[in-house]
């Protein structure tokens, strides 16, 4: 079996974390870096992450999270952010990859223009791309999680709206999911059962 596979065979979603194991600030930035290989549409990169570590600012996470402990026992808790309008900010991360020659230039025009297109006047098409570019940096980072030993849990109870003005997101960040990532208590649920494949796979 792959190292990618058995990561996804053993990763499942955790509430309790070793509270006496940290990360290094090093160790939270080896795991973004990884996060950041996800796939986006027209590779616009449109995704932030806020690493909430500090016990400060833990504890002014959770109550916005609802209470929810793992926050505070994880090592650290991503705030995972999509980014409105990805065609703004697009000519500067399709950039690197024109000068490196993977793109040439009439490539690197013609994505800048079909995105100038596809988002400038549409606010929920914005949105839904922030969404989607969010939930794969998101997934990709649990994996890596697990990958270094890891455990991790995707969050979707929190106040969107709260944290956003709690840690200064701006107008174009959209808090698309918390996630826990540190070392696993003593005590987890093991992987849930799956539905089987022919209950979600068509073939046609």
């Amino acid at each position: 079996m792959s190292t990618i596979a058995q990561a996804i065979r053993s990763r499942t979603s955790v509430n309790q974390y070793d509270t006496e194991r940290r990360l290094t600030d090093q160790e939270i930035a080896n795991l973004v870096e990884l996060a950041t290989l996800a796939p986006s549409a027209f590779n616009s990169q449109n995704w932030r992450f806020l690493a909430v570590r500090s016990p400060e600012e833990k504890a002014r996470l959770l109550p916005l999270a609802f209470g929810q402990q793992k926050v505070v026992d994880a090592a650290v808790t991503f705030i995972v952010c999509g980014t409105l309008a990805p065609h703004e900010s697009l000519p500067s991360a399709l950039e690197p990859a024109r000068a490196a020659g993977i793109i040439d230039q009439s490539v690197y025009d013609m994505w800048v223009q079909a995105a100038n297109g596809m988002y400038q006047d549409n606010l929920q098409l914005q949105r839904d791309e922030a969404i989607r570019s969010g939930s794969l940096a998101a997934m990709t980072l649990m994996l890596a999680a697990q990958g270094q030993g890891l455990a991790s849990t995707p969050m979707i109870g929190f106040d969107a709206i709260e944290v956003a003005k709690a840690f200064g997101l701006t107008a174009n960040d959209v808090p698309v999911m918390l996630v826990t990532v540190g070392y696993p208590g003593a005590s987890n649920w093991p992987q849930k059962p799956r539905k089987a494949v022919h209950e979600v796979l068509e073939l046609v």
